[in-house]
């Protein structure tokens, strides 16, 4: 499940899934969102992604989460789906971290590749017909799974996101709980 994968042409490595707690490993699970099939719920604070399944089962992933001030909650659609997407750091995001400036929306973004922070896949969360600039996405930093690291975003292994994405259509309700 966590081995090397090659995929869209790049050749992503083996996760030491044996450092990280069993509890994030993807696995089929009881239902325990009360949501109905094919919803997307995120529980922040367990660090878990659910895609509800028909039969009362779900999908579960272990995903790193937003640190504290960086997160997002409430309910909204994943409007668009991107594999190997470019990475573009939000204005806000550069203007903390003036180093990104290099990976901005004016010069283009990061091209994606196995060092690209949004990893393998992309999904993208709108509310009300709005991009909310928060993804499910990839990411090269297996040690982030289960963890508040990131700038907002929820954090998945490539491998993970890969499936994830595979689950998930376009449009599909999403429920990001705090």
């Amino acid at each position: 499940m966590y081995g090397p994968v090659e995929d869209g042409g790049y050749k992503i490595p083996a996760i030491p899934y044996q450092q990280i707690d069993p509890k994030f490993y993807r696995q089929r699970v009881a239902d325990p969102t009360g949501e109905p099939a094919g919803t997307v719920v995120v529980d922040t604070p367990n660090r878990f992604l659910y895609v509800v399944e028909p039969g009362g089962t779900a999908m579960r992933y272990g995903v790193g989460i937003g640190r504290d001030g960086f997160s997002w909650e409430g309910e909204g659609t994943i409007h668009w789906r991107q594999p190997w997407p470019r990475w573009k750091p939000p204005n806000e995001m550069v203007a903390r971290q003036p180093e990104l400036v290099k990976y901005s929306i004016e010069n283009g973004g990061m091209a994606p590749g196995l060092k690209n922070p949004l990893g393998a896949r992309a999904l993208y969360i709108f509310q009300n017909g709005q991009d909310t600039l928060y993804r499910l996405h990839g990411n090269p930093e297996w040690r982030s799974i289960g963890k508040a690291v990131s700038s907002g975003c929820v954090r998945l292994m490539n491998q993970d996101v890969i499936d994830l994405y595979d689950r998930v259509p376009y449009h599909a309700r999403i429920v990001v709980r705090q």
